[in-house]
């Protein structure tokens, strides 16, 4: 008998199926396709169009900010994003080392460097106090910023992620940031629907972004979305993605370097119907988080990784704690072997080659969750 047989059992029992699970599958049961099917009409397939609007519109409200801007993935949104806050060649920006590569890869599109410090164990995400703790270490203010003593480098941004939707200690990490002068950019690409005291994640820094990738809680296939509370930002965001072309009835006019990371019509059409759907998807999944809680209090050696108190997650991936790596990689194989899809979290970023030399701290909470952290399938059931 395997280990995890009744895990197993209950998970295919929840979805109905004993054949493969996913961990996170797409639902279209809106009006995704009577809106794309409306772009195609319209021949508006490209970037520009009407849904780009309406889907900026609404995540704008949704995420109570002034201005959204379509991005072609999150990815592209966060090194606009940093872009947009200040960061330039040669800075440090200060992230966390469990987060998907995404976060360490736009810091190193602007030619910044990333700084690794450790994250919180309730959250999973960067830690106030890893910040503050390095920032009285290495930190230094001068005229022009805060510098790193030990590099001499500028350190120009603070970019923590909401993992899995949970979001960090918010209120704290914006008084170290502000104490320090350092813009706070959110990595809320997997936290589009989860609440920090009531307020939206990706409201509280100078810019957050979302992403709306294949797996994400509603997609456009790819595509994402850079929001703000300065809308002089958020036109200028506007103006960076869209290859800084300078509005003229015919003539081509483009002022400075801009990127071609423009949101097409197409899929804007497809997030737009899966945006009106977002609340009873939320529903849905809070539902399943609800009954894998029950479930896992029962079971010896499996923690159900839950929201904390004053946020609400929109529980986008779900995740359980197992008590050591060799149970971790135990589940990993059997619930795998037995077609219920299952994903071990990300490996810290600087055990990745291009990351290897970046700094860190201790890591002592991020390496114990990268041993013991698993996600088990999340979709919404239909």
């Amino acid at each position: 008998m395997m280990a995890f047989q009744d895990t197993i059992k209950f998970i295919q029992d929840k979805f109905q199926s004993k054949d493969f699970i996913p961990l996170h599958a797409p639902v279209f049961s809106g009006n995704e396709r009577k809106y794309v099917m409306d772009t195609l009409d319209s021949t508006f397939v490209s970037s520009v169009g009407a849904y780009v609007d309406k889907s900026e519109q609404m995540i704008a409200e949704i995420s109570q900010t002034k201005k959204a801007v379509a991005v072609v993935n999150g990815t592209s949104g966060l090194h606009i994003a940093l872009q947009l806050a200040g960061v330039t060649r040669g800075d440090e920006v200060i992230t966390q080392a469990l987060t998907f590569v995404a976060t360490a890869n736009a810091i190193h599109y602007t030619g910044s460097n990333p700084v690794f410090l450790d994250v919180d164990y309730d959250t999973m995400g960067l830690s106030p106090r890893a910040v503050s703790d390095f920032l009285e270490e290495f930190g230094e203010i001068r005229e022009s910023g805060t510098y790193n003593k030990q590099t001499g480098k500028r350190i120009a941004a603070c970019m923590p992620m909401h993992t899995f939707g949970f979001p960090v200690h918010l209120d704290e990490l914006l008084q170290v940031c502000n104490s320090w002068n350092i813009p706070l950019v959110e990595d809320a690409a997997e936290s589009l629907g989860s609440y920090y005291k009531g307020k939206h994640t990706g409201s509280f820094g100078q810019l957050g972004v979302f992403s709306f990738n294949g797996n994400k809680i509603v997609t456009s296939g790819g595509g994402g979305m850079i929001v703000t509370n300065n809308e002089n930002l958020g036109q200028k965001g506007k103006h960076l993605t869209t290859t800084a072309k300078v509005p003229h009835p015919y003539e081509f006019v483009h002022d400075e370097v801009g990127y071609n990371f423009r949101m097409p019509n197409l899929n804007a059409a497809l997030i737009c119907g899966q945006l009106e759907q977002l609340d009873s998807f939320l529903a849905n999944k809070r539902k399943l988080a609800n009954e894998y809680a029950d479930f896992f209090f029962e079971s010896q050696g499996i923690i159900f990784r839950k929201e904390i108190e004053n946020t609400k997650s929109n529980y986008w991936l779900m995740a359980v704690e197992l008590e050591d790596l060799e149970a971790r990689n135990a589940f990993l194989k059997e619930t795998n072997e037995a077609k219920t899809m299952t994903r071990p979290i990300w490996q810290l970023m600087y055990r990745l080659p291009m990351y290897k030399d970046c700094f860190r701290d201790s890591q002592k909470n991020a390496e114990n969750l990268e041993e013991r952290i698993v996600n088990i399938p999340s979709s919404v059931r239909v």
